[in-house]
């Protein structure tokens, strides 16, 4: 088992910045790809950023490149969604989650989700 905890959001103006984290607990020995997503009311969850657990590859959504890094730190277990320019449509609960090897792209553990909010 995967535990993830998720911290850092809260409410920004647009134009602001904001850094998730996401702390990974339990079996992190087995995780191949951490990813983020997020939500936003009356709409359905969407792919943010995903980074690989050992070689650091990133990957991102065509909305948000530019203006969001998804980074590790390993020795820590702990991914980060540094978010910069936020937009009042960046507004949503962001869930972080972790993929094990195997087929497919499924995500098999996720976290609480952190809400960020963004005023215009």
């Amino acid at each position: 088992q995967v535990q993830l905890v998720e911290s850092g959001g809260g409410l920004v103006q647009a134009g602001g910045s904001l850094r998730l984290s996401c702390a990974a607990s339990g079996r992190t020995f087995s995780i191949y790809v951490m990813g983020w997503f997020r939500q936003a009311p009356g709409k359905e969850r969407e792919f943010v950023a995903a980074i690989t657990w050992s070689g650091g590859s990133t990957h991102s959504a065509d909305s948000v490149k530019g203006r969001f890094t998804i980074s590790r730190a390993n020795a820590k277990n702990t991914v980060y969604l540094q978010m910069n320019n936020l937009q009042p449509e960046d507004t949503a609960v962001y869930y972080c989650s972790a993929r094990l090897p195997g087929p497919g792209d499924e995500y098999h553990y996720w976290g609480q989700g952190t809400q960020v909010t963004v005023s215009s």
